[in-house]
């Protein structure tokens, strides 16, 4: 079991995880919406998400916009955000994700999982190799966006820590 007094970290992407690129159908999209495609974010992933015991964190490319646009939709509170450092010629080396280093740096050791659809063997033996906590690193079919079963999966890793 996970520890009460410093919960796992879970970080959040919202491109593909929580806004599913597959064909739908998804409700339609608010008129004057500036971006139709969070008509498919599920609102009923909110409090599955706030059910578990973690801390969710938003590791996305939306940043603060996420607290703006997402989590009002979710029923979310405003949640902590990372921030991405400038991009450089490392990124991507090796074929890691250019966000893996700046969850490891984020985490500090912390347990985390991490959501997103673009996660691959390269960020896990990584992560494997650097970092001390414990780490799922779950990817999501960006088509489907984040399930049932992605969450069953998450409860049963939080389960065995």
């Amino acid at each position: 079991m996970t520890s009460s007094t410093t919960p796992v970290l879970l970080y959040l992407d919202v491109d593909g995880p929580l806004i599913p690129f597959g064909a739908g159908p998804y409700p339609a999209a608010r008129e004057g919406e500036v971006n139709p495609l969070l008509a498919r974010v599920d609102p009923t992933l909110g409090p599955r998400l706030a059910a578990l015991p973690c801390e969710l964190v938003w590791a996305t490319t939306w940043m603060a916009e996420a607290n703006e646009c997402v989590a009002p939709r979710l029923g979310l509170p405003e949640l902590p955000v990372v921030v991405w450092p400038e991009p450089s010629d490392e990124d991507g080396r090796g074929g890691i994700h250019w966000k893996t280093p700046a969850l490891l740096d984020h985490a500090a050791g912390r347990s985390f999982i991490w959501v997103d659809d673009e996660i691959t063997g390269a960020d896990r033996d990584h992560v494997a190799a650097r970092h001390p906590g414990r780490a799922l690193l779950h990817r999501v079919d960006p088509g489907q966006g984040l399930t049932e079963a992605d969450l069953g999966v998450l409860r049963a890793w939080l389960r065995t820590g």
